[in-house]
């Protein structure tokens, strides 16, 4: 008879198995995913979201999850998730064969307590897509504040035997502070992910996505007049660039981070964004990142190829053409 430890024993090691098995880079072939995006929050998750659109020899794109954020195009929550709402609908208007019944509202507010999920349909439909029977992960990739995923890991922990998330967010584990836009928007959302034991692959920003720059006369060359969905995507960057130049569009050197498509880049070929296993850090209140003993691992992103990206996001994109999309 096996002692009460030695069943403990054998319990850890096989959820030890089951994280390395999740964390492993995936092999080729389709796999099945869901997008978590605060699509309206600036102008990269766009470039995401159809980025993802236009991988389907690689995902299997299942559902797109809108996500609150707060800065000046959102006053609230609320407010920017059903913007991004309204944006994800406005995307797949480009794509003739989008089904946007496969399109969830999120979180309309922030985590207030820690162990307190909040309640969306877009954090139920995660676990009911998480749970449906299948021999292979279901990869979340969460490109802004992950208060819908963090939820559904609380509210149903099963699901972290299921899922791989992939989260766009936070600093390299050096950096003196672990604070950027995703994190800061909800700190508990973002340590929940940390603490949970979920199979995490980070792609920081500070010094691994921030590579992924890219510029008007770049999108001019590469977007414009390809497709109606690359205009869109030129003409936002156009009007972006007018706001945070004040206007200095011209003689005044300017590029802007598409930060998103790491996420998507990372799927569609691991090697153009590498990564390493490391243990989890504690992200502490106020944001920094601890080390602490007998932490579980996760996996995270040191690099991105940037000409390897922007070169497979283009190539997909110019395709559009074909279909005067």
């Amino acid at each position: 008879m096996q002692s009460a430890a030695g069943t403990l024993a054998a319990s850890a090691q096989a959820q030890s198995g089951d994280l390395d098995r999740l964390l492993a880079i995936p092999g080729l072939g389709r796999v099945r995913a869901v997008l978590d995006t605060d699509t309206y929050n600036e102008v990269d998750d766009q470039y995401a979201v159809a980025y993802s659109l236009l991988s389907p020899e690689r995902l299997s794109l299942e559902a797109i999850y809108a996500a609150p954020f707060v800065n000046n195009r959102s006053p609230s929550a609320a407010v920017g998730m059903e913007k991004s709402y309204e944006e994800i609908l406005r995307l797949l208007g480009f794509f003739p064969d989008a089904n946007t019944d496969t399109v969830f509202r999120g979180s309309s507010q922030f985590f207030q307590v820690k162990g307190r999920p909040v309640e969306s349909p877009a954090a139920r439909d995660l676990i009911e897509k998480a749970l449906q029977p299948s021999d292979e992960p279901l990869y979340v990739l969460t490109i802004g504040c992950p208060v819908n995923v963090s939820s559904a890991i609380l509210m149903e922990p099963t699901i972290k035997e299921k899922i791989v998330v992939v989260w766009l967010g936070g600093t390299t584990h050096y950096w003196p502070s672990a604070s950027e836009f995703n994190l800061r928007q909800d700190v508990i959302a973002s340590q929940v992910l940390f603490d949970s034991g979920v199979p995490l692959v980070q792609i920081p920003t500070k010094n691994v996505s921030e590579h992924l720059k890219t510029t008007a006369s770049e999108l001019e060359q590469f977007l414009a007049g390809r497709s109606r969905l690359g205009d869109y995507l030129y003409g936002q960057f156009l009007q972006y660039q007018a706001v945070r130049t004040k206007g200095r569009n011209r003689g005044f050197p300017y590029s802007k981070v598409i930060w998103d498509i790491s996420a998507i880049a990372w799927l569609n070929n691991p090697e153009w964004v590498p990564s390493e296993i490391v243990p989890s850090p504690v992200l502490t209140d106020d944001m920094r990142w601890e080390t602490s003993p007998g932490r579980h691992n996760i996996r995270v992103a040191n690099n991105c190829n940037r000409d390897l990206v922007f070169n497979d996001v283009f190539m997909r994109l110019a395709r559009l053409n074909e279909l005067d999309v």
